[in-house]
């Protein structure tokens, strides 16, 4: 049979830094929500420029428009 008995520190429950832990999923948890804001205001914005005849400019002021809501409401 396998061997199971522990081998490092990491097996034996080594303290972790709780704090830190926490401080790194809030940032992870930050990016995805900005990055998700980014992403959809994109495909948004390059909907409305290739599917109308509102061309690139009107795209870039809506892309903006939405990234400023969407960081008004998600702050």
């Amino acid at each position: 049979m396998a061997d199971h008995t522990p081998a490092g520190p990491l097996e034996t429950g080594a303290a972790m830094d709780y704090s830190e832990h926490d401080k790194t999923y809030s940032m992870f948890l930050g990016l995805a929500k900005w990055c998700s804001l980014v992403v959809a205001a994109i495909l948004i914005a390059m909907a409305f420029g290739f599917f109308t005849s509102a061309g690139f400019f009107s795209a870039t002021i809506l892309f903006i428009l939405i990234c400023a809501v969407g960081g008004f409401l998600l702050r």
